[in-house]
């Protein structure tokens, strides 16, 4: 489990300070509260919110898992990989891992989504179709955060898997030794 204090959250409420308190008038149904309507759609419908990645990596990655060593899975994520790569060919859609990779316990594929029109077409189509199979949500921000994207910003279908979050640790002791190196050059250079 992400321990939750880890991290630090802006306010939701960024940008909407100091504006009238919302009306109390609920809608017909008697449960839900009528919203003020301005005529305005969220800029969200049409792009990524900051800091998601809006570039080559695409908003969000998603990982969808099979146990390699049972074949019935095996089978089934084959075929939604081929299904998926035939319905939604705009998607970038990554190799077919027969093994566990990187930070992943189990085999897997990945799929990236690089628009809200995408996200809003794709995961709701898997939540329908990816059978027995788990997968992982993930944004995509700045490198250094790719920790927190795979624990606290992460979304799962199905069920969880603990994820190795060792490399991370290590990718982050590679960049730190990196940026120390080039300190020293520069050092050395003046």
């Amino acid at each position: 489990m992400t321990d939750q204090f880890a991290f630090s959250y802006p306010s939701p409420l960024k940008g909407y300070e100091n504006l009238e308190p919302l009306p109390e008038e609920r809608s017909e149904d008697g449960k839900s509260f009528k919203n003020p309507q301005h005529g305005v759609l969220s800029k969200a419908y049409e792009e990524f919110p900051d800091p998601l990645d809006k570039g080559r990596r695409g908003g969000f990655d998603i990982h969808i898992y099979h146990f390699q060593s049972n074949p019935d899975q095996a089978a089934y994520a084959k075929a939604l990989w081929e299904r998926i790569r035939r319905e939604f060919p705009e998607l970038r859609i990554y190799t077919f891992f027969d093994r566990p990779i990187g930070p992943h316990p189990v085999a897997m594929f990945e799929v990236n989504l690089f628009t809200p029109a995408q996200f809003g077409a794709f995961v709701p189509w898997l939540v329908i179709n990816r059978g027995p199979l788990s997968a992982l949500i993930h944004p995509n921000t700045v490198q250094s955060e790719d920790e927190r994207n795979h624990t606290q910003r992460a979304t799962w279908l199905g069920d969880r898997l603990p994820l190795d979050l060792r490399i991370f640790k290590l990718m982050q002791e590679r960049e730190k030794k990196e940026a120390e190196e080039a300190e020293r050059i520069k050092k050395g250079s003046l």
